[in-house]
């Protein structure tokens, strides 16, 4: 039986817009194999998904919304032909972006979140006639944002001050906490680009009872704009734990945050 498998060149798969994807075609057949060519397809959209469970609010709208078309693009490697029995390896050299070429869309970084997700895919198809079955595979590779993409200037880090109190909670405290009261302040930045952490430092000032750990919470947004109403679902992602246990009060403790890099992406809008 003939199998066919793909070899990008980085063992990360992560490419820029303007770079060549490069890799290797392995064909594995007992036989000479005859095909009618061999052609590589390169899919990139943006896309709603279900997921297993209850469906959500913004999954009620799957069947209305289209996915958006990044890219859509396909080359012959190779006429047709024949390929000798044995392991055979085709290298391939693509560019996603020509230079001065005006795609659909911008090439959005790849991200998988819980409703929408962006994706790119490779795939190669060798013709086979239809007396035998054509082989087919395809493969994931990451896109992430070219310099010419991003803002001349380098991202500058905006710091929010945050103070959280018995009065600024939401749900029910304990009596101690209620007479004893409880302060904590710090500061947290809320503009960084995706390579950097999140940083920020935090001191509780006092507490009227034992702290156990603090931990900081990572949130993904995910919105639709469907017509005039914007449906939104909000999902964690990460937690970070950067005290265990009782703090000194007065102590200031950093705060650094590594972004999980698929289940994140730059705030963008498309549509």
């Amino acid at each position: 039986m003939s199998t066919i498998d793909l070899k990008l060149s980085r063992s990360n798969r992560i490419y820029r817009s303007s770079e060549p994807l490069q890799g290797k075609i392995v064909i594995k057949s007992p036989s000479s194999l005859s095909h009618y060519g061999i052609r590589l397809t390169i899919n990139g959209s943006v896309n709603m998904q279900i997921r297993g469970g209850s469906a959500g609010v913004i999954e009620s709208f799957y069947g209305v919304i289209k996915p958006i078309t990044i890219v859509n693009k396909s080359f012959e490697i190779r006429s047709s032909g024949k390929i000798d029995s044995g392991t055979s390896e085709i290298p391939f050299s693509v560019i996603l972006k020509q230079p001065g070429e005006e795609s659909l869309e911008r090439f959005y970084e790849t991200f998988h979140g819980t409703d929408i997700s962006i994706q790119y895919l490779v795939t190669v198809d060798i013709s086979r006639g239809y007396l035998h079955k054509s082989l087919s595979t395809t493969m994931e590779f990451i896109v992430e944002s070219d310099k010419a993409d991003l803002l001349e200037r380098s991202v500058s880090s905006e710091m929010a001050i945050f103070y959280i109190t018995q009065d600024t909670q939401r749900h029910p405290l304990l009596p101690e906490l209620k007479s004893g009261g409880f302060l904590v302040t710090g500061r947290i930045s809320t503009q960084c680009s995706l390579l950097d952490p999140i940083s920020g430092e935090l001191t509780v000032e006092r507490s009227a009872v034992p702290i156990c750990s603090i931990d900081i919470h990572l949130l993904r947004v995910e919105s639709i704009l469907l017509g005039e109403k914007i449906v939104t679902e909000t999902s964690l992602i990460q937690t970070t734990q950067i005290a265990d246990g009782d703090v000194c009060r007065s102590m200031t403790l950093p705060i650094y945050v590594i972004l999980p890099r698929l289940l994140t992406c730059p705030t963008v809008l498309a549509g």
